[in-house]
């Protein structure tokens, strides 16, 4: 019984994140990038999961109220960078500034594909049909993107210090990580305790927030768009 449900749940969790990923590579359809890479972001995006759990079950038992949900965002952000670092960042495949966007919301959507599974899986497994139905739609429109913006904040400050020396790049990432920590941050802190209207507000500010990393991205491609 429980296998069926779990590969329901991973089909809830994973669909959304790829029909998300095939929108993000359109923006790098001029150029894109091998997708073996796009796929080793993804995966080790996936991979860091049971890293956070550990991570957050750890810094919950020293904290509480909103400094640990502050330290949960650092600790996914974190965690993030670290997945589109590793399979991506560092070697040569990364060779234009539109490349850390894609990579860094590459592993986003790898983080959160297997995040929403644990979401899904928990009413699935108690029966409850309606509740993990909206709980899929929530998490496609707001976490889901959510994780999104906060990596391509990430993305987007390296992508505009990818022509300066490397301790402004460094210094980049490092700002870009600290602004995606306090957006989670927010997020988290804004979400709790509130209703539907609320709620409604709230995920209205993070697809504001994914268009105007949208035109931040274009600005991006401007240097290369006459070879597209």
């Amino acid at each position: 019984m429980f296998e069926p449900l779990l590969l329901v749940a991973l089909l809830g969790g994973l669909l959304p994140a790829l029909l998300w990923l095939a929108f993000w590579l359109l923006e790098d359809r001029c150029e894109p990038e091998p997708k073996r890479y796009i796929f080793y972001c993804f995966v080790l995006g996936m991979a860091t999961i049971p890293l956070v759990l550990w991570g957050e079950k750890l810094v919950a038992h020293y904290l509480t109220g909103p400094l640990l949900l502050v330290a949960w965002a650092g600790i996914e952000e974190v965690c993030k960078f670290g997945a589109a670092y590793f399979a991506a960042l560092r070697w040569s495949v990364f060779d234009e500034p539109l490349d850390a966007v894609i990579y860094m919301v590459t592993a986003a959507l790898g983080f959160a594909a297997i995040e929403n599974t644990l979401f899904i899986l928990s009413p699935l497994e108690n029966g409850n049909v309606l509740q993990t139905i909206m709980t899929g739609n929530l998490r496609f429109i707001g976490a889901t993107l959510l994780h999104t913006l906060s990596s391509a904040t990430v993305g987007l400050a390296l992508a505009f210090a990818f022509y300066n020396r490397a301790s402004i790049r460094r210094l980049a990432a490092l700002g870009g990580v600290i602004l995606a920590v306090l957006l989670h941050a927010l997020f988290n802190l804004s979400i709790l305790g509130k209703g539907g209207s609320s709620i409604f507000w709230i995920f209205l500010l993070i697809w504001l927030g994914i268009i105007g990393a949208l035109l931040l991205v274009e600005r991006v491609k401007q240097p290369s768009r006459d070879y597209c």
